[in-house]
């Protein structure tokens, strides 16, 4: 079962290229745009507690500020280690607002 809710506006969401750290639903998410899409990760990177979302993104990976490591932005994995993942949230755009599915997070990579 889906539970969405509002996340921000689509002009207030990440333009590709970009990321950042954007609060919902008592909770902080890293967002940004792959490939013309709103991508939303868990903020919280699973090495030592980075925040993703204050990081930046490179070739389709969001780079942990702390210590560089590189999670694929469609599957959530870590480049160097598979097993090593964030979730990754449903998303859908409704009438300009971009909404976070909290019910629908998964691990996309292996």
């Amino acid at each position: 079962m889906s539970q969405f809710v509002p996340l921000c506006s689509v002009a207030e969401a990440p333009k590709e290229g970009e990321v950042c750290e954007i609060a919902a639903a008592g909770r902080v998410f890293c967002v940004t745009r792959v490939d013309g899409k709103v991508v939303v990760l868990d903020n919280v990177c699973p090495h030592r507690g980075g925040p993703l979302g204050q990081g930046l993104i490179e070739n389709g990976h969001v780079v942990c500020p702390w210590h560089a490591w590189a999670f694929n932005a469609k599957t959530g994995c870590a480049s160097h280690h598979p097993n090593a993942c964030v979730r990754r949230y449903g998303v859908r755009e409704v009438e300009g607002v971009v909404e976070v599915d909290l019910e629908q997070a998964k691990f996309l990579g292996n």
